[in-house]
Parts: C-alpha cells; structure tokens; sequence
C-alpha cells in the first residue's frame, strides 16, 4: 500500500510540474530569410539555452511558466532582445529574422573572448571590418580598410604592401601585433612577422576583421603584445553560391578571383577559393651604399604576383558542433622592406593545414604551417656584392654570379688580389611549425569559465642562408590559460579575472595576467582594464645570421674587445592599464574612447650596430665562442644585432565617434594621441651603448597625433565612401633606414641626421606622414552584378609612409562581380 501511494505521488508531482513548464522553439534566419545555423538563443536569467541546427531551427524545453526576455545572437548580425511569455503544458514559437550590424554598439564580435560576445560587453577596445566594408571596397588587397581604424597606425610601402601597428615601436620588421586568421596564426614561422600579402585566403572569403588595441596575450599567448588582428572567414551555410571577380587599376593590376560554397545536407558543406593578382610596383629604386657612392639595387625587379587558392570541408556531427578540415596555399613575388635593406621576395610559398571542433563548450584546433623559397636574395647586400667585384676587375657575368653568395675584399694594390668572404645575400626557407590548442567554456548561473592549454613546436630551416642553423632550429613553448567572468543582471556590474602560464624552452615559465571591471550605464559600458603582454624573441632574434656575420642574433650575448658584456636578449613585457567607455551620446551619436598608460621593459630593439671598430672595440666572443669560429672569417668589427632597453613608458587616447544622420548616410571621426617618457637618467635605455641616452635610440616610430574623418553612403543600388587621414610628421629609425628630420642627436653642435642627405648606409628622404583622401563608389545592377571602383590618395598628394620606400602616388581600381546564388532559392524553398 506505501509503495502504491508513493507511486501515485511521483506521478502527481510530475503532472503538476510538467503543467507548470512549457517549451520555446522557433526559427532563426538572416534579413534574407536563408536559415542561421549555430545562432545563440538563451535565456539568461535562468541560463538556459539552445543553438539553431541547420535549418535554423531551435528548441528549448522545461521552462517554468513566466515572461523571459529571450537574447538571440550571431557573429556578424545584431543581437536581438524579444520578451515571450511561457504557458503551462505549451509549445510558444519564437521566429526572429536578425540583420548585419548597421551600428557599433549592436555588432557581436568573436575575438575578443575566443566566444560570441557583444562588443558593448567586450573589456577592450576592438575595431570591426565587417564584411560589408570588405564587399564594399573594390580592390584585392582590403589591409587598406586599416587605415580607417581608431587606434590603428597604417603604413603604406608601395602599391602592394600595406601594415599596421598598434600602440608604437613600429619598424621595418614589426612583430608586435599578433595576427590570426580562423584561430591559426597568419606569421612567418622564423621572423614572427605577419604574412600580409602571403595569406592563404581570399577578399571574397573573409567575413570580418577584428582588432584588439592592447595586449591579449592570456588567451593568445606571446606575441599578442601592443595588440591582436584577427580574421574569420565566411561558413558556407551563411554563404552559399559562386562568386567570380575580375578587376584591375592603374600600375598595371589585374586580379581574379573564385569563390565557390555548397551545403551538401544537415551534415556536410564545403567551400573552396582561388586568387590570382599581378602588377607593378611605381618607379622606385632604394640607394644602395658603397662608402659614400650611391649604387642602384642589381637586377630591380618592381613586377609582382601571387597566387593562392584554398578549400575547407565542414562536417555537422550533432546541432551544435561542427568539425572542419582546411588546406590554403600562396605563392608570392614581391619586394619586401627589411629595416636592413629590401628583399626581392621570389617564390615564396606557404601551406597550413588545419582541423578544427567547434561545439557549444569544447573547442580544439590543431594546424601544420611549412613555409619555402629558395630564390628570395636581400637586394642591398647582393648589390654590395656585385659592387666590390666590378671595382676589382671581374666581368659583368661572373660578378653577377657570385654576388648571390660573396663579396670580394682587396688584399693588395692590383686588381684580382684578394680574398671572397662569405657575403650571402640569398635567403631560403624550408620552414615548419606545428599548433595546437584545446578549450573549455561553460556558465553557470552569473559565473563563466574559459580554460584551455596550447602548444606550439617552430621548427626553422634556413638551410644555412639567415640562421644559425646547421641541422634546423626546434624551439617549442606550451601555454595553460583559464579566465573567469562575473555577470550581474540587475546592476550591469562585470568583473573578469584572467591568468595564463606560458612555458618558453629558451625562457622558461613567464605568467600573463589580466583583469577588467565594467559597469552597463542607461547607453553604454564603462570599463577599467589591466593586461599584461610578453614578446618572446624570435628565432630570428636570437639566431639570425644574415650576410656572413654582419646581422647575427642575440640569443647567447657577445663580448668586446674591452671586455664589454652584451647581455642576451630576455623576454620584452608591456604592463597595460585602460580606461574605456562604449555608448551612446545621443540617439544618432555614438562613442567609443580609451585612454592607456603602458609601461614596458627589456624592449626588443631594432638591430644596432654594437662594434666600434674606429675605436678598437670589436666583437671578439659570441657566448662563449671567439667570433671567428662561429663565423668563419668575422673580425667582429661591424655587428648588427638586437638589444633590450630597460623601461619605457607610453600613454596615450583613442576617441571613435559615429553619427548616424539616417539609415543611409552616417560619418565617422577617429582621433589618437600617442606620448611616452623616456628616463635618460637610465644607462639600460642606452640603446648604442655610447654612455649616454638619446631620444632617438628609442624606436617609437609613432606620430604623437592622427585623425580621420570619413563618410559613408549606401541607399538602394549605389553605395560610396571617402575618407580624410591626416598623420603628424614623425621621426623613423629601423635598422639601417632613416626618415627623420634634420637634427643634432647628441648636443656636440653637429647634425648627425640630415634631411635629402645620406645617412649611413641610406638616404634619408625626411620625415614620413602627411594628409591624404580616399574614395571608393559601386553601384549594384541587380543582386548579381556589382562594378566598384576604388581610388587611394585621390588628390595625388606627395607623402611617404615608409622607410625605403616610394611616394605614394593616386592608386586606382575596379571591380566588377557577379554571384550566382542559385542555393540560396533551393534553401528558402525548403522551409
């Protein structure tokens, strides 16, 4: 009798509860009505929640009876807020259609938090390149969309080459700002460098580009350090259809391009994407030096090239998970700015191979990336080369010929007594690095857990050409990371505690923290940041050994003649403090502004020449090992290598501001301030080691201000943009390069820099930055035909943005594009 009553018990309480719940389901689509697949639809006050499937569909059940506000989410689109009221016993249908971002306020980023997150909720300053801007810019190489960023330095070395720093200490040779495309890292495996014009993927395939301001090192490890770009491509069951583009412009471009994606069932889809670009870069030849006789570059090559072309296979095993399988691949001829002289870049290829899991808590990733040239020769020291054999009585041919390996060194008063020493100017690269990463993310009522561990082995070929590598370089480094979120609802009070540990094989365990507290006010969030970032030198950095001995890392110190000790290179790491508000000032205006204060020490500095051989003072051991048994050959009395500074500071302000006039046209002004203060008092920022601190010896390469102000106009088929960008004139040093004023650096009453003269081993043509305009304009025939046209520097103006590089003159191009969306009709038919 008890257990029959108990039994009848149960069944009642599970009656009485299941009258008291009920279920949420829908569907989610874009503006078009193509299904969203993987959209976030929760509820947050009882932290329930569901992903959409493929067909857009969700379902979220036992929900107790109540009025929820509902947040629906995805990567791109805005977030969207909907109240519904859940009945007992009841299914109630929930079907909302989200639109692409049209303000900065409502876009939902991914970078900053490795998960959907809104950009008003975001603890950090972050800049989106959506891929409407990206659609709406007619040229090939989008790096220029760059240039319209707050908080972002843009430089221009030619009708190619583009790149951006974050925060200063930009050089020739920036690797301060890391970059990642699909959660693998997009740089050179030896220098750290980004790849830029060596990516494997398309314009056609990105769907946004995010940039972080600041260090984001405790989720992204080393090298995340003065900040993070961040590009995500498009998934094929948001993107279906072909697209074909051809375009061209003046410097003789012409590109094609192909992109091609399909949804084969709930399960599988893929996408695949190829590129071909040409042209000529403008008339500019960078004076190579022989004492104080100003030679051309040997055999300038200014054509340039690249081919790349990719495909991803994605598979679906449940709802809310899918495994992806990536292969992309560039082939590139260029020329490339080194801060000691350019490079004719000759077929340079790189390969990545990547598996991906993505689920709803669990994320893994691991990718091979294998990097080759055999041709690419540093132009500078090969026409040195070739220089000191003519002035020896070689022929033209066999000068030629050796200047890729050696340059002569006269011994006697004829012609033809002498020495060869080894002078090799070629670089090649056959190297390989291996990633891979696991990830857990989870809440729980207001608490939320990132925690995941990456590892990454670099393994360096140089085949003897740029390293110190007889056998190949392995350098691994393993980082564990766990962050922690509070989120109160009813406040808006948010509180972030982050850590990670990264074990270095050459440095050991280095800890990077992070901490944030935002407050949500009535129109937006204010915030106040603390991060840290480190910047473990490159392989370059400590074993770099480029033209027989005259570049040579520092990954061990050196000893001069005098018994001088040059330490080896440590560990660089930046400690930054932000304050930062997002939100509206008004209905139509709105605001998003930092202000940063950044202490670093042991910089990483450009390459400094630690010889003084007019004095004597040579290098005579390289760790423990005389110089000469390193470099066969070195006398030790010219050697270019990297040094640490001891402490600098920097600060600065970023100011963003949007004003939305109506739903067609809105303006955009972005203003930044950078300063630093430098102790000269301190002997450690003694960047030449001629006992006395100068500013110049600093590298911040940074104008103190910038600003830009663009517009934006996009109604029915015709949309347009032009944008002013104004850069205060400033000083550059990097390497052997120079653009600076004309000045006294020391106070001895001499000008050691001097504006239109040599300088060194290069011509200093003067400071870089100035005022430039930018427009592009499209119009759209129908929903498949689209010609753009886009003009940088409309109005011709004479600047330089770059050391060891051109004017930039007017660069004009368009695009025509046709997309063939016949699987978007055979989708929207099946719902």
């Amino acid at each position: 009798m008890k257990k029959l009553l108990l039994l009848l018990t149960l069944i009642s309480s599970f009656i009485v509860n299941a009258q008291e719940t009920g279920t949420i389901k829908g569907l989610i689509t874009d503006a078009n009505g193509m299904p969203l697949a993987g959209a976030s639809v929760s509820i947050k006050v009882l932290n329930k929640g569901a992903m959409t499937d493929f067909d857009g569909n969700f379902t979220i059940e036992n929900i107790e009876v109540g009025t929820y506000d509902v947040t629906i989410s995805f990567i791109g689109y805005e977030s969207h807020d909907q109240s519904i009221t859940v009945t007992s016993g009841n299914t109630t249908e929930l079907n909302s259609s989200l639109k692409g971002s049209d303000t900065v306020l409502d876009e939902v980023i991914l970078t900053a938090n490795k998960q959907p997150q809104k950009i008003t909720d975001v603890p950090a300053t972050v800049n989106v390149i959506s891929a409407r801007d990206i659609a709406e810019f007619p040229s090939f190489n989008i790096g220029e969309l760059a240039a319209r960023q707050k908080g972002v330095d843009f430089v221009r070395s030619g009708v190619l080459g583009t790149g951006i720093n974050i925060r200063g200490f930009n050089s020739a040779f920036n690797s301060k700002n890391l970059q990642v495309t699909d959660d693998r890292l997009s740089t050179l495996i030896a220098t750290g460098l980004p790849l830029g014009s060596f990516s494997t993927v398309t314009k056609d395939d990105i769907s946004r580009v995010e940039i972080l301001l600041g260090p984001n090192g405790t989720l992204y490890g080393p090298n995340a350090h003065n900040g993070l770009v961040s590009t995500i491509t498009k998934n094929p069951r948001q993107s279906e259809g072909t697209t074909i583009a051809v375009g061209g412009g003046n410097q003789s471009v012409l590109t094609a391009r192909v992109r091609h994606a399909q949804v084969i069932n709930d399960k599988f889809s893929y996408k695949v994407h190829f590129e071909r670009s040409q042209g000529t870069e403008f008339d500019y030849v960078d004076s190579v030096y022989v004492g104080t006789t100003a030679y051309k570059e040997l055999d300038l090559d200014r054509d340039f090239d690249s081919q790349k072309y990719g495909a991803t296979l994605f598979y679906k095993p449940t709802s809310s998970s899918e495994l992806s399988g990536y292969y992309g691949h560039s082939n590139s001829n260029n020329i490339g700015v080194t801060n000691a002289g350019r490079n004719q870049i000759k077929d340079w290829s790189i390969d990545v191979a990547q598996i991906k899991l993505v689920s709803k808590h669990f994320f893994a990733n691991t990718y091979y990336t294998w990097s080759k040239t055999d041709e690419t020769y540093a132009m500078n020291q090969r026409t040195q080369n070739y220089v000191s054999f003519i002035d020896n009585g070689f022929t033209d041919a066999e000068a030629r010929e050796r200047s890729f390996t050696e340059q002569w060194f006269q011994t006697g008063t004829n012609f033809g007594e002498g020495v060869a020493l080894d002078r090799g100017a070629v670089f090649k690269d056959a190297s390989k690095r291996f990633n891979a990463e696991a990830q857990y993310n989870n809440n729980w009522d207001k608490f939320y857990l990132t925690a995941g561990a990456q590892y990454q082995l670099d393994m360096a070929d140089s085949r003897g050409t740029y390293l110190l590598d007889e056998g190949g370089i392995d350098l691994d480094q393993t980082g564990v990371y766990t962050q922690l979120e509070y989120k109160t609802t009813d406040s808006g009070w948010g509180f972030l505690l982050g850590g990670r540990i990264d074990n270095h094989q050459l440095y050991g365990s280095n800890f990077i923290p992070k901490a944030a507290i935002t407050k949500k006010l009535k129109n937006g969030t204010f915030r106040i940041t603390y991060g840290k970032g480190i910047a473990v030198p490159s392989i370059l950095n400590l074993k770099g050994n480029l033209f027989g001995g005259l570049v040579l890392g520092n990954g061990e110190g050196f000893t001069l003649t005098d018994g001088t000790k040059i330490q080896k290179l440590d560990v660089e790491t930046i400690n930054s403090y932000e304050i930062g508000y997002k939100g509206k000032l008004s209905d139509k205006l709105f605001i998003d502004t930092n202000a940063y204060y950044n202490q670093s020490d042991n910089f990483i500095s450009p390459l400094r020449n630690i010889a003084d051989a007019a004095n004597g003072n040579n290098v005579t051991h390289i760790g423990d090992q005389p110089i000469g048994d390193v470099i066969e050959g070195s006398t030790g009395s010219f050697v270019l290598t990297y040094l640490n500074f001891g402490h600098v500071d920097t600060y600065g302000i970023d100011v963003g501001l949007n004003y939305y006039f109506n739903d067609n046209f809105r303006s955009t002004f972005n203003y930044s301030y950078f300063g630093r203060d430098l102790d000269k008092n301190d002997l450690a920022n003694d960047g030449n080691l001629d006992g006395q601190v100068l500013e110049s010896e600093l590298p911040i390469n940074t104008p103190n201000h910038k600003f830009s102000l663009g517009v934006h106009y996009n109604k029915g088929k015709f949309y347009g943009a032009m944008y002013g960008r104004y850069v205060q004139k400033y000083d550059f040093f990097s390497g052997i390069n120079v653009a600076a004023e004309t000045q006294d650096q020391d106070g001895d009453g001499v000008n050691e820099i001097v504006e239109n003269a040599q300088v060194g081993r290069t011509w200093n043509y003067g400071q870089l930055g100035g005022f430039t305009v930018d427009a592009n304009a499209g119009y759209n025939f129908n929903d498949n035909l689209s010609l753009g046209l886009s003009i940088t520097n409309l109005f011709n103006a004479k600047i330089r943005e770059f050391v060891a590089s051109p004017v930039i003159e007017t660069l004009v191009s368009f695009e025509l594009k046709y997309k063939m969306n016949f699987f978007k009709k055979k989708s929207s038919s099946n719902n």
